[in-house]
């Protein structure tokens, strides 16, 4: 098997497991929604305030949606032995590892991407700022997809490691909120936002060739 075809092939088996347990997809799509509805309910119908923490609060609720997910990254292959049997591959690990992120981004970071719009049309953002809206969830919602495999690879053998996989990769994910939520926020005002546009394409570039190595290592070292 080609390296090209493995990698597909990987992506088209977790897509389709992602579909037979529906409800695992559906958990962060709907913690993001119910996290941003909550907001308004919470501040109250002040629509210049809601206007101005949009961005705040849609990225904080990606991020979030997106930690909620990460356990189902390498968990279930973990479980029934998959994930060995990936390791032993004769293909770069480093490559399949990238495979499974981008199935994952598909389940997880795309339906975000796709109803984020709508969230932000009802805080009152303004029309003019949803394509960059758009654009930084789609250039940093990957970022958070592979950093987040490096917490997961390291974390999944231990029974309780959801604790200590936030404590990773929380602070890794720092730069990125604050990166992309100014950037949404400088739009809505509109100032230039390419150099925050530029920096989140940097990172993206990095996360996919850096990442990978370490996560393969891990996985690696958390089955022996």
């Amino acid at each position: 098997m080609s390296l090209s075809h493995a990698f597909f092939a990987l992506i088209r088996r977790d897509l389709v497991l992602a579909l037979r347990r529906r409800s695992e997809v559906a958990n962060p799509i709907f913690f993001f929604i119910l996290v941003i509805t909550l907001f308004p309910l919470g501040i109250g119908a002040q629509p210049k305030l809601l206007q101005a923490i949009a961005p705040g609060i849609i990225w904080v609720s990606a991020l979030l949606a997106t930690m909620l997910s990460l356990d189902s990254l390498f968990r279930s292959d973990f479980d029934d032995g998959s994930l060995e049997q990936i390791l032993l591959s004769p293909q770069p690990t480093s490559i399949l590892v990238l495979a499974k992120v981008a199935a994952h981004w598909l389940v997880t970071g795309l339906p975000l991407l796709l109803v984020a719009p709508l969230l932000a049309i009802f805080l009152g953002m303004p029309g003019d700022a949803l394509p960059i809206l758009l654009g930084t969830l789609l250039l940093g919602t990957p970022v958070l997809s592979l950093i987040g495999a490096i917490g997961v690879a390291l974390t999944i053998g231990l029974r309780r490691g959801g604790m200590i996989l936030s404590l990773l990769v929380l602070p890794l994910y720092v730069p990125v909120l604050i990166f992309a939520s100014n950037a949404v926020e400088m739009s809505s005002s509109g100032l230039p936002v390419s150099a925050q546009i530029n920096i989140l394409i940097a990172m993206l570039f990095m996360a996919l060739v850096l990442a990978p190595w370490p996560t393969a290592a891990a996985l690696k070292m958390s089955m022996n």
